[in-house]
């Protein structure tokens, strides 16, 4: 569905609308946690934090790119809809479609390389 903008086949009952008419603030829903702290973001701190032990420069610096990286999100979290205005329905759709594609591209790509590493470990 988000590769081709299409709407979801699924439905909100009756209660749901309800409900999303009265809230007053949806901004609490957790929608951008797993994409900046999810599982990879995890693992490549625990990587890159064990490779770097007794080096407290490199750690140091190591938390100066998180900070970093965690700015830009906020920047781009607080831009986007500035930007959604700014490029219309059919950007956003258009962006929308793009990164479908970069995502189920990157997703292929790392099936491939799982299936080959496990090919040559001979199982």
């Amino acid at each position: 569905d988000m590769v081709f903008a299409r709407e979801s086949t699924a439905k909100d009952n009756e209660d749901e609308k309800k409900e999303a008419e009265h809230r007053q603030d949806i901004s609490v829903f957790p929608l951008a946690i797993p994409l900046i702290a999810g599982p990879g973001t995890l693992a490549s701190v625990m990587i890159l934090s064990s490779e770097h032990r007794g080096f407290p420069i490199d750690l140091l610096a190591m938390g100066g790119v998180i900070a970093f990286v965690l700015l830009l999100c906020y920047l781009a979290l607080g831009m986007a809809d500035g930007i959604a205005r700014l490029i219309g329905r059919t950007g956003v759709n258009v962006v929308t479609r793009v990164l479908g594609v970069l995502l189920g591209a990157l997703a292929v790509q790392y099936i491939a390389d799982g299936a080959v590493a496990l090919v040559r470990s001979g199982l």
